[in-house]
C-alpha cells in the first residue's frame, strides 16, 4: 500500500467518523424526544449498539491503517538505508541518517549509538532527540547499560513496553535511578560479529516499543551494520592511504635530500625513481629519464650496467663497480661509485627490481691515484687536481727499470717467496724515485716506470732528478743484494730518455690510470731493453742536459728495437762532485 492510498483511507475514516459522531448525537437527541415506549425503546438501544459497534470497527480500522502507515514508514527507511549503503562512504553521514532513521522509526524520546573499538569496549558515537538534535555528552547518557552490555555479548534484540514492571529489568539499579521505561535495543551485526549496538528508550512513555518494533529494528540495524562498516572500512583505507602518501612523500624527500644518487629498475627494466642527486651528477633531468628502458638510457651516458643489473636479477647478490661519466653539466669525467642491490618484496620473497646508488668519488679516486703516484710531501703541493690529470702534451723524463733474467729466476721459487723477493727489490727501486720526487707510474711484471715533470710534480731539473735517481737506484740495489743469498740475487736495466709526450688520464669508463704515452715512453723502454744487468743506459736527449756532472761510456750508435733511426746512448758510471 503507497502513502498516497494510506492518506486517502485515513482522510475516509475520519469524514466517516464524524457522520457517525453526527448519527449518534441524533439518536441521542430522538431519546430524549421520542414517545417513552418498550419498542421504540428497544430500537434506540438496539441502534445505539449498532453505532458502539462501527465505532469500535473504525478504531480497529484506524490502528490497523495506523500500523501499517508505520510498517510503510519502516519499510521505506530500510529502503533508504540500503541506498546509503551504495552511495555514500563517508561514516560521519552514514552514522547521522542512522540516527535519524532510528527516531523516525521508533519515535523513541532519544536514540544511541555505540561502537565496538579495537579494545572491546563499546563507545557512544552519536546520540539524537527525537527533534534529530544531537545530544551533548551530559547526564542525557543515562542508559541501562547492562541492557546495553548484555546484548552486545548475546547478540539478542531487547524489547520492553515498561522497565520498571519488566521482571527481567525492574530489579537493575540503573532502570531504577534513571527511570527508564520503554527500552529497545537491538546489536548491530556484521559478517555474524557484534560491531556495536543501537539503544533507544523513552522515559516517560510507557508501551512504545513492541515486538514488532525489535524484529523490524533488527532487520534495520543488519543493513545499517554494513552500511557502517564499509564507511568504517572505507576511512581505514582512507587512512591507511594517506599514511602511505606520507610515507612515500616522507622517501621521497629522503631520496631528494640525500648526496647519493638513488635510481631504481623494476621488473620491467624501466626506471622506476631517480632521484635529485642523480640528476645533478648525471646531468640529465627526472623527466627524460623516469619510465623509460634502463640501458638505452644509461648507455646514452656511457654507463654500460646492463650485465651488472642482470647478475643482480640473477643471483641476488649485492655488487660494486667504478664508472667514469661524462656529465653535460661539468667539463671532466666524474669517477661514480656504482652500488647494485636487489630490491624484494615483503618477508625478502619477490624480487621486484634492482636498485643503483650513486656516489661521486672524483676527488677521493684523485686523490688516492695522486698518493699512489706521489711521494707523499708531494701529494699537498698538488693545487689543481683535475687540471693536473686532464690529458696534455709535455716534456718528460721518462724512467724504466727492469729485472734481468726474471724468467729463469722465477721458474726456482714458490710463488709467495717470488713475491716476497721481488718486493723487495722494488722497494729499493721506489725509494731511490721517491727521494729525487719522481712519480712511480707503475709495475709491469718484474718491471718499474717512473715520470719526472708531470703536470702533478713540476720540475726544472727534471733530467737531472731522473739520471740521479737512476745512480741511487742502482747503489740500493748493490747494497740489497749484498743482503740476499746467492741464489736470489738479481738486477735491474735500467734506461732514460727525455722527450714529448702525453699525460693524463688512460684507459677505460670501468678503469682509468694516470700515465703518460708517446715517443718519449716508448723510446725510454727501448734503451732499458738495450740495458745489461745493472746497467744505466742515457739516451742522447737526456745525455745532453746532464753531460756537465755526468760520468758515462758512450757506446756505439745502434738500432733499438722498433726504431729505423740509430740512437746514440750512453752508459753511467759515475757523477761528478
Amino acid at each position: 500500500m503507497s502513502q498516497q492510498e494510506t492518506t486517502k483511507i485515513q482522510t475516509n475514516l475520519k469524514e466517516l467518523r464524524q457522520l457517525i459522531d453526527r448519527v449518534d448525537g441524533t439518536v441521542d437527541r430522538q431519546q430524549q424526544t421520542m414517545i417513552r415506549s418498550r419498542e421504540d425503546m428497544q430500537t434506540a438501544d438496539e441502534l445505539s449498539r449498532l453505532l458502539i459497534y462501527v465505532r469500535r470497527s473504525i478504531e480497529g480500522l484506524e490502528r490497523h491503517v495506523k500500523e501499517q502507515d508505520k510498517r510503510h514508514s519502516q519499510i521505506k527507511a530500510l529502503q533508504d538505508i540500503g541506498k546509503v549503503i551504495n552511495s555514500s562512504l563517508d561514516l560521519e553521514e552514514v552514522l547521522s541518517f542512522v540516527m535519524d532513521a532510528i527516531i523516525r522509526l521508533t519515535k523513541a524520546e532519544r536514540a544511541i549509538l555505540l561502537l565496538r573499538e579495537e579494545s572491546g569496549e563499546l563507545k557512544v558515537q552519536l546520540a539524537r532527540n527525537m527533534d534529530k538534535e544531537t545530544i551533548e555528552k551530559s547526564a542525557s547518557f543515562q542508559i541501562s547499560r547492562s541492557i546495553v552490555q548484555s546484548v552486545a555479548e548475546s547478540g539478542e534484540a531487547v524489547a520492553t513496553m515498561n522497565a520498571q514492571s519488566d521482571p527481567r529489568f525492574a530489579a537493575q539499579e540503573s532502570i531504577i535511578s534513571y527511570n527508564l521505561r520503554s527500552i529497545l535495543c537491538v546489536p548491530l551485526t556484521s559478517k555474524e560479529s557484534v560491531i556495536g549496538v543501537i539503544y533507544a528508550d523513552n522515559r516517560i512513555a510507557a508501551g512504545i516499543f513492541n515486538d514488532a518494533d525489535r524484529d523490524m529494528l533488527t532487520a534495520f540495524a543488519n543493513q545499517a551494520a554494513v552500511a557502517i562498516e564499509n564507511a568504517r572500512l572505507f576511512r581505514e583505507t582512507q587512512n591507511h592511504l594517506a599514511e602511505i602518501m606520507e610515507m612515500k612523500e616522507l622517501m621521497d624527500n629522503v631520496f631528494a635530500s640525500i648526496a647519493s644518487g638513488v635510481i631504481t629498475i623494476n621488473k620491467a627494466d624501466r626506471i622506476e625513481l631517480y632521484n635529485r642527486a642523480a640528476e645533478q651528477l648525471l646531468g640529465v633531468s627526472a623527466e627524460s629519464m623516469v619510465s623509460k628502458l634502463y640501458h638505452t638510457c644509461l648507455d646514452a651516458l656511457g654507463m654500460p650496467v646492463s650485465d651488472l643489473v642482470e647478475m643482480v636479477k640473477s643471483n641476488g647478490d649485492i655488487h660494486y663497480t667504478e664508472m667514469d661519466v661524462l656529465a653535460e653539466s661539468r667539463h671532466d669525467a666524474t669517477t661514480l661509485h656504482l652500488t647494485f642491490s636487489p630490491l624484494r618484496g615483503e618477508e625478502n620473497s619477490e624480487m621486484l627490481g634492482v636498485a643503483m646508488v650513486l656516489n661521486d668519488i672524483s676527488e677521493k679516486k684523485r686523490l688516492e691515484s695522486v698518493r699512489r703516484y706521489l711521494p707523499p710531501a708531494l701529494v699537498d703541493q698538488v693545487r689543481d687536481i683535475d687540471a693536473a690529470q686532464r690529458p696534455q702534451r709535455r716534456i718528460l723524463s721518462v724512467l724504466f727499470a727492469d729485472i734481468r733474467g726474471f724468467s729463469t729466476y722465477s721458474e726456482h721459487l714458490d710463488p709467495e717467496e717470488l713475491i716476497q723477493v721481488i718486493n723487495g727489490y722494488f722497494t729499493e727501486a721506489v725509494r731511490a724515485i721517491t727521494h729525487y720526487e719522481g712519480m712511480t707510474d707503475k709495475f709491469m711484471g718484474d718491471a718499474v716506470m717512473a715520470l719526472f715533470n708531470t703536470p702533478l710534480n713540476p720540475q726544472e731539473d727534471h733530467a737531472a732528478r731522473t739520471v740521479r735517481a737512476a745512480w741511487m737506484m742502482k747503489q740500493n740495489m748493490e747494497a740489497h743484494v749484498q743482503t740476499m743469498p746467492e741464489n736470489r740475487r738479481i738486477y735491474f736495466g735500467i734506461g732514460v730518455h727525455t722527450g714529448d709526450a702525453v699525460i693524463g688520464n688512460v684507459g677505460s669508463a670501468l678503469r682509468k690510470d694516470y700515465s703518460a704515452i708517446g715517443d718519449a715512453v716508448n723510446l725510454a723502454k727501448r734503451v732499458q731493453e738495450t740495458a745489461k744487468a745493472n746497467q744505466i743506459l742515457l739516451s742522447q736527449d737526456t745525455y745532453e742536459q746532464v753531460k756537465e756532472w755526468v760520468i758515462v761510456n758512450k757506446l756505439p750508435a745502434m738500432r733499438v728495437k722498433g726504431r729505423q733511426a740509430y740512437e746514440h746512448l750512453y752508459e753511467m758510471i759515475g757523477i761528478r762532485e
